[in-house]
């Protein structure tokens, strides 16, 4: 080969991969859908068992797994699962496995509980299963805790005293002062809904203390407005109603046509104890409330079906000029709402 031949030769592009020759380690390969997964257990997994995954998903055995062996738990989709009978467990809200009993409940219970899914047909207290669909969480139109909020005081402010809702971790804390004046703290949502939009409100309410006396009262729900003194004043609202230094747990509704006088519900809280209330109002013209998972006052026709609305999400606590104190966390307060 003469020169020229060999430079003419040289000159010409060559193609190098555009990693300049260097090679790519793997960098992913599709394993599984994810709806089921492999799964090994250290010790042996009946068809049907409910368990939890080290990234604290709830799973269901698509079969027997023996002690040590590779087998496969389902991660998704709608599956029934046994239940605690002696609660209601309503569409749209949270199911929790409860480890020491194997059941579905409401709430956990400082065990080795974990959350289960989102319950999918309604649940009678009766009923020994429920649906629910595997590790998927509720949507909540409207959240205290999340939301944008507005808050108004009666009375006179004080550092770590008397003023607005405190910011407890997940929960707001409402106190009431022993100052000899009239004072009111509240936390409405900015945002509500119609009465017709089959809404479902969830709160848990914790009476950290009631105080001594008598002039307190505390006001959970949904309403068209707040008041400066009086929750009794709103126009439109569905309540739970807590009386200083008194456990019962009282109901009230008041659609501005048709008013039903707070009532007790027979179901008592203790101090330092959080108790849950569900207000469903799928019904405005009947609507029913829960506590701890029991229907309350079945036979009291609770009604928001002549209201106008928008309903939003309201925490109002008041007294009258006295020296009394009271103590309230909300852990929660948010509503869901739904086509039917």
């Amino acid at each position: 080969m003469t020169l020229g031949c060999f430079l003419a030769l040289s000159s010409r592009r060559t193609a190098f991969p555009r990693n300049h020759g260097r090679i790519h380690a793997m960098e992913g390969v599709y394993k599984q859908a994810g709806n089921t997964i492999d799964y090994t257990p250290e010790s042996a997994v009946s068809a049907g068992q409910v368990l939890q995954l080290p990234d604290g998903r709830a799973a269901v055995a698509s079969q027997d797994i023996a002690a040590g062996e590779l087998g496969a738990v389902q991660v998704t989709g709608i599956v029934e699962i046994a239940k605690t009978t002696g609660i209601v467990l309503l569409p749209g809200g949270k199911a929790f496995w409860d480890h020491s009993a194997n059941k579905a409940h409401f709430k956990t219970a400082n065990d080795r509980d974990f959350y289960a899914g989102v319950v999918q047909v309604q649940a009678a207290s009766a009923d020994t299963s429920v649906r629910v669909a595997l590790n998927v969480q509720p949507v909540y139109l409207l959240d205290i805790a999340r939301d944008p909020c507005t808050t108004a005081i009666t009375g006179t402010a004080a550092a770590e005293g008397f003023g607005r809702p405190k910011r407890v971790g997940g929960s707001h804390k409402f106190l009431i002062t022993a100052t000899n004046e009239a004072q009111k703290v509240d936390l409405l949502s900015n945002q509500g809904f119609a009465p017709s939009a089959n809404a479902i409100v969830e709160a848990r309410i914790n009476v950290v203390s009631d105080g001594s006396g008598s002039a307190v009262d505390v006001s959970v729900g949904v309403a068209n407005a707040t008041h400066g003194t009086d929750a009794d004043s709103i126009t439109e609202s569905c309540f739970v109603h807590l009386d200083a230094n008194n456990a019962n747990i009282n109901l009230e509704s008041d659609d501005g046509t048709t008013e039903v006088a707070a009532t007790d519900s027979t179901i008592d809280y203790t101090e330092g104890t959080p108790f849950e209330v569900w207000i469903d109002m799928r019904d405005p013209s009947d609507i029913q409330i829960y506590i701890d998972g029991v229907l309350a006052l079945g036979s009291t026709v609770f009604k928001l079906n002549a209201a106008t609305g928008p309903l939003k999400l309201l925490v109002h606590v008041e007294k009258t000029s006295s020296t009394d104190t009271y103590e309230l966390d909300i852990d929660w307060l948010r509503a869901r709402i739904s086509e039917q």
